[in-house]
């Protein structure tokens, strides 16, 4: 960590990749208008072959909005973990420590019961100062709520 503290940002606060969020909803977005416009376009398609081709863009939708939903919610009572299929809700004392280190894909919490949580909504992927930053703030969030010793 830095010399200075991070700023405590006010809460509730919610974290997540907007940048990869932004992207993935807009790649899903016009490959469902791209593949919805050739079933309709293509002449010698059936009902059934253009409902196909409808049912695979709602797929490919459906996968990118799948893949954009993870983010953390921090209250005054605790933290909100969404990540791809699964949503945790953790009390501040239950955190010890938030990492981020170099290499990581997102960061991760070390839990009181000695396991380690992935968040999927702090990732540096296409926006890594702003991960660094999100990071910082939950550190310094579980820090001054958390009952963890400075570790």
């Amino acid at each position: 960590m830095p010399a200075s503290a991070p700023e405590i940002p006010a809460l509730p606060v919610t974290f997540r990749p907007t940048r990869t969020r932004v992207v993935l909803l807009t790649v899903g977005a016009v490959m469902f208008v791209v593949i919805t416009a050739v079933a309709l376009l293509l002449e010698n398609l059936s009902v059934g072959e253009r409902s196909s081709f409808v049912f695979t863009a709602v797929l490919f939708f459906g996968v990118l909005t799948l893949l954009s939903r993870p983010k953390v919610v921090a209250d005054a009572s605790g933290v909100t973990v969404v990540n791809l299929t699964s949503t945790r809700r953790l009390e501040w004392a239950q955190i010890l420590r938030v990492n981020l280190r170099p290499g990581d894909p997102w960061v991760f919490l070390d839990l009181s019961d000695g396991t380690s949580l992935p968040v999927l909504g702090i990732q540096p992927g296409i926006a890594k100062q702003h991960a660094i930053r999100d990071a910082r703030a939950l550190r310094a969030l579980s820090e001054s709520r958390g009952s963890s010793d400075a570790h």
